[in-house]
């Protein structure tokens, strides 16, 4: 059926083209083989022949114009498609090993201390809910995404059997919209690969300043022995900066430093 319709539509194009041709073929021909110096294109045809044909024309390249506009919407469509495609891909990466760590340290504290596993159900539970419903959101304000993280913070500390320095610092615009699911990679990463790395003394700072142009978050962590060759280039970082592409091209700086055992990274959006 398909290569049926794929022919007729062939036959067609053909069809007009070569309807299209005819004139220019017939005056051709008057120049090569007749003796005249020169032939006015159209010149022998009946006055109503003439604007016909001009008037062919005219359809002909209107028709033209809406094909060829046809197919670059259609070519943006489908860019557009992939793009969303890709990014809910990329969505669906976000943290699924944080909340299998946390599960499988939930099995072993159940039976030891119930109503600490209470409390990190529900603290999982909420992380859960945001992740599966506002992260499918395409944005979300940014004091939603602070409370998110905040509840990231309070469940590693109710994990974790050593203390751990935390500031978080948050001076925002209360209709400040940002993506969800964006900075909690960062916050992931300056867990694995600073608070794991630290038998003591470790930190975590969180720093984040917006207004109405934009929104600027800043992290800071110390560690011990650690691949951070790893951090900036492992697969959730990875992920973070191919959604920034699709999301935030020419909008966004996300930079990296290090100084002495402090791993600090800034990440700077342009309002959308």
């Amino acid at each position: 059926m398909i290569f049926k319709k794929y022919n007729t539509n062939l036959f067609v194009l053909a069809l007009v083209i070569v309807v299209a041709l005819v004139p220019i073929i017939i005056t051709a021909f008057e120049v090569i083989f007749t003796d005249n110096k020169s032939v006015i294109f159209l010149g022998n045809y009946h006055p109503k022949v003439t604007i016909l044909v001009i008037s062919y024309y005219i359809l002909l390249f209107g028709v033209g114009v809406f094909w060829f506009t046809k197919q670059l919407i259609a070519i943006a469509q489908l860019k557009n498609e992939k793009a969303k495609a890709e990014l809910m891909l990329l969505k669906s990466q976000v943290n699924p090993h944080f909340f299998f760590n946390t599960l499988n340290n939930l099995y072993g504290l159940v039976a030891k201390d119930t109503k600490k596993a209470q409390e990190l159900i529900l603290k999982l539970s909420d992380m859960m809910r945001y992740s599966i419903y506002e992260g499918e959101k395409e944005i979300v304000t940014l004091e939603e995404e602070i409370d998110y993280l905040k509840n990231y913070f309070e469940l590693h500390q109710m994990r974790y059997h050593k203390n751990i320095v935390i500031h978080f610092n948050a001076d925002i615009d209360e209709n400040c919209k940002v993506v969800p699911l964006l900075f909690i990679i960062l916050l992931e990463n300056s867990f694995k690969h600073g608070v794991e790395t630290l038998r003591e003394n470790a930190f975590v700072k969180v720093d984040v300043v917006s207004d109405k142009n934009e929104i600027r978050f800043t992290i800071e962590n110390n560690f011990g022995i650690s691949n951070n060759e790893e951090n900036k280039s492992g697969v959730g970082l990875k992920n973070l900066k191919r959604r920034l592409e699709l999301i935030y091209p020419n909008k966004h700086k996300l930079s990296f430093s290090i100084t002495e055992n402090v791993y600090k990274v800034q990440l700077i959006l342009n309002q959308l």
